[in-house]
């Protein structure tokens, strides 16, 4: 009985490989397959950093035929529904995904969308079963209405929470390990995953050892510039290119392929205005969000904003 199941557990090790390869291999199928992509999250993806840093990515590989990325991040929401007493000081209460979900999938028409939830779903409370499942509804509910719209999913675990930065009588990062568990054991049935948290936390692990006052997130939550370049590379190794995940800043990816710094700057200034446009367009219950240009006319101005990113990228290639 021990032998067959020594056996079965080296199979399965053997297999592993052949599964990541399966799911490198598909994950950059629907990438080449998908002419728009949208980003939903909080406040950390409603920030742009990562995308802008992602899109530059897919325009430094192909800078005529790059998909569309549309940032529909909006800060303090959830998946899960649920909001702690008294959020923002009693002023409003996190916003739920999933109200303003269908009308975003209807506006922007993704091919492929890529959320992260998490780091909010968990209201910065001790683990507790009723939230867990709430947040596992909610990924579920997610995923389902994506699927319904046409589109793909892939879903990244929630990033790190620094529990040195923001310290609480618990380990909430500990909380984050169980919700990250829960979505990597989704990949036995076939999701689309990227492992952000495991290696955040590995990462920030790392550099403490040299540096006892490294982070990431200076407010435990919230990434610097290298927070938001590190989530980047994880998509961006993800989706099948190590070598440009290697770089050590967004600026040095771009400048290993011959492009300058200021296509980056442009770029953001793209998902910038997208963003702000179709947040507001499909409507929220966040207070205190830019209200945006109308659709049309944004979709003007980052058309005159990719005119110039062609300029840069024909210009870097004489």
């Amino acid at each position: 009985m021990l032998t067959r199941l020594l056996i079965a557990v080296f199979v399965a090790l053997l297999a592993l490989p052949q599964l990541a390869h399966a799911a490198e291999a598909e994950a950059n199928k629907w990438l080449a397959e998908s002419k728009r992509l949208a980003f939903l999250g909080d406040s950390i993806t409603a920030a742009g950093a990562y995308v802008a840093n992602f899109d530059a990515w897919l325009v430094s590989r192909k800078p005529a035929s790059a998909p569309e990325v549309i940032d529909c991040g909006l800060p303090s929401e959830t998946v899960s529904g649920l909001s702690e007493e008294g959020h923002a000081g009693g002023a409003f209460p996190r916003p739920d995904l999933h109200e303003r979900l269908d009308r975003v999938l209807k506006l922007t028409k993704p091919d492929l969308v890529i959320a992260c939830y998490g780091i909010n779903c968990g209201i910065y409370e001790p683990f507790d079963e009723k939230r867990f499942e709430r947040y596992q509804q909610g990924i579920l509910k997610l995923k389902q209405r994506v699927e319904a719209s046409g589109a793909r999913l892939v879903l990244v675990t929630p990033p790190y929470y620094d529990d040195q930065r923001a310290p609480r009588p618990f380990s909430y990062n500990a909380v984050l390990d169980r919700y990250s568990d829960w979505l990597l054991d989704q990949r036995k049935a076939g999701w689309q995953m990227i492992d952000l948290h495991g290696p955040m936390t590995r990462e920030v692990e790392r550099r403490r050892t040299a540096d006892p006052e490294f982070t990431f997130q200076p407010d435990g939550v919230h990434p610097n510039d290298a927070g938001h370049w590190f989530i980047a590379q994880q998509l961006i190794r993800f989706f099948g290119d190590k070598e440009a995940a290697e770089a050590a800043t967004p600026e040095a990816m771009l400048a290993a392929r011959g492009l300058p710094e200021d296509l980056l700057k442009t770029v953001r200034q793209r998902v910038n205005v997208l963003r702000d446009a179709y947040v507001a367009a499909a409507g929220h219950k966040r207070p205190g969000v830019a209200q945006g240009l109308p659709v049309a006319e944004a979709e003007v101005q980052a058309e005159k904003l990719s005119a110039e990113i062609r300029k840069m990228t024909a210009a870097a290639k004489r």
